[in-house]
């Protein structure tokens, strides 16, 4: 999945984070925002992604709730 995407989806979302992509051709990222919005991108992540991904399994790990943010727009690290 190409970052550029899931970057663009997460700041429609009205997102924060970051993503990056991986050595092993996986995604790795943080997002924050609303309980609802973060729910849809998971969606996204789990069945569309980038128009080039092959999507075989989306893990979400530590997940919790945050009483406001701590990151602010949504990037791509390298």
């Amino acid at each position: 999945m190409k970052t550029f995407y899931t970057e663009r989806e997460g700041l429609t979302l009205g997102l924060v984070g970051w993503v990056k992509n991986t050595n092993r051709g996986t995604v790795v990222g943080q997002v924050q925002g609303p309980r609802q919005q973060v729910h849809e991108m998971k969606v996204w992540l789990s069945k569309e992604g980038s128009p080039s991904s092959r999507i075989t399994r989306a893990v979400f790990k530590n997940e919790r709730d945050i009483s406001k943010l701590e990151l602010s727009g949504f990037s791509t690290r390298f």
